[in-house]
């Protein structure tokens, strides 16, 4: 499961921590929308991303990449 985000959403999570140790890696599904993990989500402890915990989770369509050797 993901959390659909806007980009000024995104911009906000780059480079920042959700727990300790690991950063959000907000990356983009199938339609081209920004999406935070369900794992970021539940792990976040920082209060400046306290946030994300209020966002609705969805299905990730993941995006279709062509192998450029077939």
């Amino acid at each position: 499961m993901i959390a659909i985000i806007t980009t000024e959403q995104k911009d906000l999570l780059v480079g920042m921590k959700y727990d300790n140790i690991q950063y959000f890696n907000p990356i983009q599904d199938l339609n081209g929308n920004w999406v935070i993990s369900q794992e970021e989500i539940n792990n976040c402890i920082m209060v400046e991303c306290i946030w994300v915990k209020d966002l609705t989770l969805s299905t990730f369509n993941p995006p279709i990449y062509e192998d450029p050797f077939i």
